[in-house]
């Protein structure tokens, strides 16, 4: 089951592509991070919020990624985010960057929750919780 499906445009620019032309590998995490901080900020919570407010943010534990075909110049892509699974300090998360409804990258993501002095998990906050568990 997914819950909070979010989807990110993003146009490729130049800066984002390697000398073929083509996007570079890399960047496509890049694409993603900044979808899950929309993501985050389409809940209430940017990332100031989180470490200000609630001493906390996001560390990435693990990511599986696939790569399907590729994105070029000019293009305009569509960055998702949908939750998998929510542990106690624990997100998995599932993205795609998809051009025109066709899927170029696709990858699991595991974040964790970390006080933001000790890095050490900790809960993820009530409220923030609470706002993931809702199905969009």
């Amino acid at each position: 089951m997914l819950l909070n499906y979010f989807s990110l445009p993003i146009r490729v620019y130049y800066q984002d592509t390697d000398a073929g032309g083509v996007v570079y590998h890399s960047n496509y995490l890049n694409f993603m991070e900044r979808a899950r901080y929309e993501w985050l900020r389409e809940l209430g919570f940017n990332a100031n919020a989180l470490i200000d407010d609630h001493k906390v943010l996001f560390m990435v534990r693990s990511i599986e990624i696939g790569y399907f075909k590729p994105s070029v110049l000019d293009d305009l892509l569509h960055v998702t985010v949908a939750v998998r699974e929510m542990g106690r300090s624990r997100i998995t998360l599932f993205q795609e960057v998809l051009r025109s409804h066709v899927k170029l990258v696709s990858a699991t993501i595991h974040v964790v929750c970390v006080g933001a002095e000790t890095l050490k998990p900790v809960s993820i906050p009530a409220p923030l919780r609470e706002k993931i568990g809702k199905s969009v």
